[in-house]
């Protein structure tokens, strides 16, 4: 059974920082492109991030260069480094992966960015 375990949410002020954590079990997914999505009330899920196995990541242009996606295919887990965050930047935020044209979801850490 696959499952990712997230970590690393909370409350910050505009400006600080946050690393998410999502340890993957059941799968190996190292061959596999493992991403970041967020949610905001009222809003679609968005991209956040994605890593691919070989290494090119992608970002979504309201996060480029203050967040930066990693990923350790040893410990199966993908990371995501959160600077310079802004009250915008409020969502729950999910860990994802595709095998074989599967997806497999985290359930959410949250992220509130506020004074």
């Amino acid at each position: 059974q696959v499952q990712f375990v997230e970590s690393g949410g909370g409350l910050v002020q505009p400006g600080g920082s946050l690393r998410l954590s999502c340890a993957a079990s059941g799968r190996d997914f190292s061959g596999s492109p493992m991403a970041w999505f967020r949610q905001a009330p009222g809003k679609q899920r968005e991209l956040v991030a994605r890593i691919f196995s070989g290494g090119t990541i992608v970002y979504t242009d309201s996060v480029r260069g203050r967040f930066t996606i990693s990923r350790d295919n040893a410990k199966n887990a993908v990371y995501l480094q959160m600077n310079s965050l802004k009250p915008e930047d409020t969502a729950l935020y999910y860990c994802q992966a595709v095998m074989a044209l599967r997806e497999y979801w985290g359930q959410g850490t949250q992220v509130t960015v506020s004074s």
